[in-house]
């Protein structure tokens, strides 16, 4: 499917004549940032409890997420306006929950992204520098990569970064040999006893993450700015999803073939795979642990340039719609524009948050994290998931959208159920929170 494009006088991209595969990216940037050492450890676990039964769960968690990230591109495309103006748009308590949560979350992010990072370097280089010293310096390498590059090298390094993760997670479930069988007869929907929440969680949990809503903002940094594009973006979305549902099946096989015969247990949350590098060592040798300690670390630097990159747009366009209210000027259309030439990138507001993302954290690699902290970073990051798929069927289904482009049968059914899905799954992790 070869296309052709030029570029108009202002550098943007023109709408392609057709779709194709050599336009991909935003996906990618997408894949890469969504998919965390933590999500990938849930997955481990819930291979290692259950074998393949829950596969049918990942391929509908796919699904779930294709239908959220299309809805978010398709926002922007068609309407030529940012996310967070329509959020704007549903009243200010949008503004006020966005801006707290934008904030608490950051704050705690922060620390847990460098902290992921540098657990695989310390486990590849043991007699180097401790963990809160490798963990300060892939945040500044973070916020300088930053800070300096604009989305088409990001994107690139984000390529880099997700095929080395692809490669490793691939080549480490064919070395523990999958009984294609079992995995073909966990596509049938089947709840083991007390598998409610690991089903759920693999439905909802794997790439849903606020990187999902910056979605439309790397469609918009990609030139991509009318319904011209919407095939491509469509395409784009796809490729992300599918390689993120490769994710989740290589990594439940590993659970299932390494942990489940064996009754192994990993320890929950990033240090998991620090554990899974012992075990493969042990079983497979050193070669494929510090392979593998390498996929460890693209997955983890990845979501963090991701985060520092994506969250950093968001907040930057945040600011200037606070700063228009003020103002009393009315809100024009011309935002996505401003992405597509990437002057939100060069902006104060950008640069602001990039800073609160690395140094505040810092104190926290140092310090515990004090309980009250912990507590509003669990509600506000649980009620995000509910408040982004509700948010999107409000807007998709209303004038603010134009009639071509409103939702379908279709995309409300798969909105309503990621909905239903993630209010579920807020109220558990809310339950779970150390009151």
């Amino acid at each position: 499917m070869a296309g052709t494009t030029e570029q108009d006088a202002d550098g943007t991209l023109s709408v392609p004549r057709k779709s194709s595969w050599k336009y991909i990216g935003p996906g990618i940037v997408v894949a890469a940032t969504g998919v965390g050492a933590g999500d990938l450890v849930a997955t481990l676990i819930a291979g290692s409890k259950f074998g393949y039964t829950l596969m049918w769960a990942a391929v509908i968690g796919c699904v779930v997420k294709i239908s959220l990230a299309e809805a978010c591109g398709r926002w922007h495309l068609a309407t030529g306006r940012t996310l967070f103006e329509g959020w704007r748009s549903l009243g200010k308590w949008t503004t006020v929950y966005f801006a707290i949560y934008v904030v608490v979350w950051g704050f705690v992010y922060g620390a847990t992204a460098m902290s992921s990072s540098a657990l695989p370097i310390v486990a590849l280089f043991p007699d180097g520098p401790s963990l809160k010293v490798w963990a300060v310096l892939t945040g500044l390498i973070g916020l300088v990569f930053v800070w300096f590059n604009r989305y088409a090298v990001f994107e690139k390094v984000m390529t880099v970064l997700i095929g080395i993760m692809f490669v490793v997670v691939v080549y480490v479930a064919i070395r523990v040999t999958p009984d294609i069988g079992a995995a073909f007869a966990g596509l049938a929907p089947v709840l083991p006893d007390g598998s409610l929440l690991y089903t759920l969680g693999l439905i909802g949990g794997v790439g849903g993450t606020i990187t999902m809503a910056a979605y439309g903002y790397w469609v918009n940094a990609k030139g991509w700015t009318n319904t011209g594009w919407m095939k491509v973006m469509r395409l784009d979305n796809r490729v992300a999803y599918i390689t993120t549902g490769v994710f989740v099946v290589a990594m439940l096989i590993v659970g299932a073939e390494l942990l489940h015969a064996s009754h192994l247990a990993l320890t929950k949350g990033d240090r998991g795979l620090i554990d899974l590098g012992v075990i493969l060592e042990d079983k497979y040798g050193a070669v494929t642990a510090k392979l593998f300690l390498i996929g460890f670390f693209a997955t983890s630097f990845s979501s963090l340039i991701g985060v520092w990159h994506g969250v950093s747009l968001m907040f930057a366009d945040f600011v200037e719609r606070l700063q228009l209210d003020r103002k009393g000027v009315p809100v024009d259309k011309g935002t996505v524009e401003e992405v597509a030439a990437g002057r939100k990138e060069r902006s104060l507001p950008f640069r602001a948050y990039l800073l609160w993302l690395t140094f505040p954290p810092i104190s926290l690699l140092f310090l515990d994290q004090p309980f009250g902290l912990v507590v509003a970073y669990g509600v506000l990051g649980a009620f995000f998931m509910p408040f982004l798929a509700l948010t999107l069927i409000w807007l998709l289904n209303s004038s603010r959208t134009p009639a071509q482009w409103r939702n379908g049968i279709l995309s409300n059914v798969m909105l309503a159920a990621a909905g239903l899905l993630f209010v579920v799954l807020c109220v558990q992790q809310v339950r779970e929170l150390p009151w």
